[in-house]
């Protein structure tokens, strides 16, 4: 985790860097992207959020890229997508192995020449963000299987962030044991001070394959 906190720190000091967060589910790949933008000159402009894999397929391109009055039955007026509200900020792609293979060149598109067209438009929209995505996949596997585009998974792995799950870093749980039952004590309103040693024992026996937040779950 310092190696992580390093390149969090590294990766925050340049402005477009691209970013792909690897880990199991559970493992903070969000917080990251958080600390990333936190850190960086982007800080006072908008952090954008996508899930992939929650976007219904008939609206993905119109919510990734917007659209223009008239584009589609029901398009009344003319609406930017989420990219393009996130301009001079960050955009973070949660889970972008499940992104579909119609928006992949469209990504590709934004992240080579930092322009995008509208659904139904007939300009290019210059946009200035950084992108940031996760995966709890392998992408690398997914580029074999034909999955996801070769040309768009080099495009995105430039600096690459692997979070470890937690039972490879077991010496945190107390660390992280005491900071969630801090914040749950806030949250809760009951005097809970802590865990017994017994107790710590089963945190630390324990292979949490729900990693951080299965524990966050435990504890609450």
């Amino acid at each position: 985790m310092d190696v992580v906190r390093e390149l969090i720190s590294l990766v925050s000091q340049t402005p477009r860097t691209p970013v792909l967060i690897q880990g199991e589910s559970g493992t903070g790949k969000e917080l990251v992207a958080n600390a990333i933008h936190a850190q960086s000159q982007r800080q006072q402009k908008p952090l954008i959020k996508i899930n992939c894999s929650a976007i219904p397929e008939a609206l993905l391109e119109s919510e990734f890229f917007g659209h223009e009055q008239g584009a589609f039955t029901g398009a009344k007026e003319s609406k930017p997508g989420l990219i393009e509200l996130a301009h001079g900020g960050t955009v973070f792609l949660d889970e972008i192995s499940e992104m579909k293979p119609v928006l992949q060149p469209k990504l590709l598109r934004v992240l080579e020449t930092h322009t995008l067209r509208r659904v139904g438009g007939k300009r290019d929209i210059k946009v200035d963000v950084r992108v940031i995505a996760s995966t709890n996949k392998s992408l690398a596997q997914s580029v074999e299987h034909g999955e996801f585009r070769k040309d768009l998974y080099y495009r995105i792995k430039v600096m690459v962030i692997e979070l470890p799950p937690l039972r490879e870093r077991k010496e945190d749980i107390p660390i992280l044991n005491e900071y969630f039952i801090k914040r749950l004590r806030r949250e809760i309103g009951k005097e809970i001070m802590g865990v017994t040693p017994q107790v710590l024992d089963l945190l630390l026996a324990y292979v949490w394959p729900g990693n951080v937040r299965e524990l966050i779950h435990a504890l609450e």
